[in-house]
């Protein structure tokens, strides 16, 4: 990737919207070259998908728990598959260490963490988090 690449990935992360027009202008190429420039990222995978970004709040999701999951023995697939499942789950990853999960649950309430985590009890231990802020979400390391 060269210094051309790195300001038309930049810009889409900052605006995926943004027009091929706006873009070349940007980058002082024509349009039909910042097409192709796009189109190869793409097809290298360094851009896979363009999404919206949508705020929780505005859907009723006013609290995030972070869940930390630990399957006893023999459950562990069946905790995976059960996280899955469960739409409310909205981000996961398999970690070493204790817990073998760790997840962010989005609630309406408070009230809904026992009801979101009790299928999961006879499976796993758990230890949960309330989300009080968030001063780094998801960036990706310097380009």
């Amino acid at each position: 990737m060269d210094d051309i690449d790195m300001q038309i990935v930049r810009a889409v992360l900052r605006d995926g919207r943004i027009s091929i027009t706006e873009l070349a202008d940007r980058v002082s190429m024509s349009a039909p070259a910042v097409t192709e420039r796009l189109r190869r990222l793409e097809q290298r995978g360094v851009i896979q998908h363009y999404q919206a970004v949508v705020n929780p709040e505005k859907l009723g999701y006013h609290l995030e728990a972070i869940v930390r999951l630990k399957p006893r023995p023999g459950a562990l697939k069946k905790v995976e598959e059960m996280i899955v499942q469960q739409r409310r789950f909205t981000q996961c990853d398999k970690v070493t260490g204790d817990d073998c999960f760790i997840a962010r649950l989005a609630l309406r309430s408070i009230a809904e963490l026992d009801v979101l985590l009790d299928p999961f009890h006879d499976l796993a231990e758990s230890n949960t988090a309330i989300v009080k802020s968030s001063p780094v979400r998801m960036r990706l390391p310097v380009l």
